[in-house]
């Protein structure tokens, strides 16, 4: 069961008015602990993540990353190369995880993983709220890619996850 205060912090007004908030939700046939676990795999992120040639490159480089550990990406997007440390900020498994940002391109990212399960199937909830850095230039930037690329880069790692947890998440974990 998910703590309220979780399922009190997202305001559905919010998601709906702001465009630097990103809510998905997938359905997965596997255990919340699997699903969980292949959320915070190193290993997992890095294959999922494939088309940006991203690397892990400081803090927790593989395996499993736990709670306050960080770890530093390495990743091409937009044809330039960019560098994010994230840190797990909050952490109850297997209901929640957050990942936050504490260096990196964006003004802010905060990443929810939210795993609730119900006969056999786990949800997969991910909340992603960002802010890229430059004011309404920045705000701009948001709207007309960022908003869309940062959807399309989470829809395919999830699809990715889905396939993994249902046939073979011995491979990650």
């Amino acid at each position: 069961m998910l703590p309220s205060s979780i399922i009190d912090s997202f305001d559905s007004k919010e998601v709906l008015s702001s465009v630097s908030i990103i809510v998905l939700s997938t359905e997965i046939k596997a255990p919340i602990e699997v699903c969980f676990d292949l959320s915070r795999s190193i290993d997992f992120h890095l294959k999922s993540a494939e088309q940006t040639e991203e690397k892990a490159i400081d803090g927790v480089t593989s395996g499993l990353i736990g709670p306050h550990e960080t770890v530093t990406f390495q990743a091409k997007h937009f044809g330039f190369v960019f560098e994010l440390s994230g840190q797990i900020t909050a952490y109850d498994r297997p209901y929640h995880f957050r990942d936050s940002m504490i260096r990196g391109p964006f003004k802010r990212l905060v990443h929810d993983h939210i795993f609730e399960h119900k006969d056999g199937i786990t949800s997969m909830i991910d909340r992603f709220d960002f802010e890229s850095p430059l004011g309404a230039l920045g705000d701009l930037l948001d709207r007309m890619l960022m908003r869309e690329h940062l959807s399309k880069f989470l829809r395919k790692r999830n699809q990715y996850l889905k396939e993994i947890a249902e046939t073979n998440p011995s491979a990650f974990l």
